[in-house]
């Protein structure tokens, strides 16, 4: 049975490294999950379908929150090879993300009945806003788009917590930069003229093999008369 003295302990600068970009994803999952919920109703009177309650979906009210999402996905992915200069850059971009957010959440919240248009616009034929707001009204809101305005606050403070904390990141490691100095010294003339020179025995044997050589052409030439025989 193993203690807990055996396992390796993690280091700060891991930790706040993974905590970081787990808290980047989820943020940004949160964001998808609020653009697909309900943010309000409006109630619409005055035409064919007075009296009608309309839901007004988050993919309406504030579409963008779809794309800011998955920006702050690829955020993620990209903080985790990143470098710290990089980091910077990803920081200032991640507080982007979050200001977008907090001020598509703020929009819908100010003026619920232009967010919900393109719904009545959709059911009642009737387009442009200063005629949807005679006839339609709000009706009431949901949790959501302060959700995804607490989303969007949360989101910027991670940017900033980002560029607060970049030079305490651990360095990615660099597991593929292996260097094999036998190949290298067998494929560079300098490096092995000077362990030839370095070692009596690899002198020796060079000397031999030259020797050898030297009388193997000796002997093809008293063979041949000193001729080419392909001629």
């Amino acid at each position: 049975m193993t203690s807990d003295r055996s396992r390796p302990a993690v280091k700060p600068s891991a930790r706040i490294k993974g905590l970081t970009i787990l808290a980047v994803l989820a943020l940004s999952a949160l964001v998808f999950l609020a653009w697909s919920q309900q943010w309000g109703s409006l109630l619409v009177s005055g035409t064919s379908a007075g009296g009608q309650l309309f839901v007004v979906p988050g993919s309406v009210a504030a579409p963008a929150l779809a794309a800011l999402g998955l920006a702050g996905l690829a955020l993620a992915a990209a903080l985790a090879i990143a470098g710290p200069v990089v980091r910077v850059v990803l920081g200032a971009l991640q507080i982007s993300v979050g200001a977008a957010i907090t001020a598509s959440s703020l929009g819908a919240l100010i003026d619920p009945v232009a967010a919900g248009s393109p719904v009545v616009t959709k059911a009642t034929g009737i387009a442009g806003l200063s005629a949807i707001r005679g006839i339609a009204a709000d009706a009431g809101e949901s949790p959501w788009p302060y959700v995804a305005l607490a989303l969007g606050v949360l989101i910027a403070l991670t940017g900033l917590f980002i560029i607060v904390t970049t030079r305490r990141w651990p360095v990615s490691g660099r597991r593929y930069q292996a260097v094999r100095f036998a190949e290298a010294d067998s494929a560079d003339p300098s490096n092995r003229n000077a362990r030839v020179g370095s070692d009596p025995s690899a002198a020796n044997a060079v000397d031999s093999q030259a020797t050898e050589r030297s009388a193997a052409i000796d002997d093809w030439d008293s063979l041949s008369n000193g001729r080419d025989p392909t001629e």
